[in-house]
């Protein structure tokens, strides 16, 4: 089956890994011709094209599946939106025919809750930060060409709400702030939801697998944790000095959120993922290479 990974980064490279072990035929496209050179070495088909400029999309495979994951160039001077929502925008209508399969990576950061509720896939999705209000536009794109629907013989599209990702090599900000005892700009008390990348990429695969159509699922591990204790724990396990925050640089409706604690019932108990590192004391470890 050959299947078309947009956004190959800490993701969705070790989703592709997997799909090509597997001995499906998996293209990647990419803004940058030295990446692609690099993909093609390692076995993939390459495609040098940019979303948010649609003259260079032309001539995109047919696919059987598609994983949108995608993320602004920040040094090409991309804007959130114009990747996200425009650049999904593009990409749809250059394809020869809508994926079997769309699985589309988008954020827990649609939900605007700041009390720390419980949310679940169900919940109302009022995002008062841009980023949650380009993920949900981003949701409303790819849902005008895969509606939610009972046919199940048509094309599918998932959607996938992750929580923060973590794992090797993306503690390094977090690290160095910790050893230089610099005090963190956020708020200790609020919750902080997390999903290690390996169970990321196990949830992607099981959704392709079994996801039903038009399905929603929201991705975070078994026990959202204050941040407090989760910079906490990554000092532990460092050995750096405790985190110290830096509460009085925080503007008052700040210091009030506590944000939100994402619910992973549906995860568990209808796709029936097992989770490798259900927790922060499980995953922090690995992630840490301890």
């Amino acid at each position: 089956m050959a299947k078309l990974v947009v956004g190959a980064g800490y993701l969705g490279a070790r989703v592709a890994a997997l799909w090509r072990q597997a001995g499906h035929t998996v293209h990647i496209l990419t803004r940058s011709a030295e990446k692609a050179d690099g993909f093609a070495r390692d076995g993939y088909l390459p495609h040098v094209a940019d979303v948010t400029r649609p003259e260079t999309l032309r001539g995109l495979p047919a696919i059987a599946t598609l994983l949108w994951c995608v993320a602004p160039d920040r040094a090409a001077g991309g804007t959130a939106e114009g990747v996200y929502v425009s650049g999904l925008r593009n990409l749809l209508a250059a394809m020869p025919a809508p994926p079997r399969r769309f699985l589309q990576i988008s954020s827990t950061s649609v939900y605007g809750q700041t009390d720390g509720s419980w949310v679940y896939e169900e919940s109302p999705t009022l995002p008062s930060a841009d980023n949650g209000k380009i993920c949900l536009a981003a949701e409303t794109v790819l849902r005008s060409v895969y509606p939610l629907a009972s046919d199940t013989s048509g094309p599918q599209a998932d959607i996938l709400r992750l929580a923060g990702i973590y794992g090797p090599h993306r503690l390094i900000a977090r690290l160095d702030a910790l050893r230089a005892e610099k005090p963190l700009e956020v708020n200790p008390d609020a919750w902080l939801n997390l999903i290690h990348v390996d169970d990321a990429v196990r949830t992607v695969l099981a959704v392709e697998a079994a996801g039903r159509r038009g399905r929603t699922w929201l991705v975070a591990d078994d026990s959202p944790v204050r941040r407090r204790d989760f910079y906490g724990a990554v000092a532990t396990r460092a050995g750096t000095p405790p985190p110290k925050f830096a509460v009085e640089t925080l503007s008052e409706a700040e210091r009030a959120s506590i944000g939100k604690r994402c619910a992973n019932t549906l995860l568990r108990q209808s796709l029936g993922v097992d989770l490798q590192y259900p927790t922060i004391e499980a995953g922090i470890p690995h992630a840490l290479g301890h």
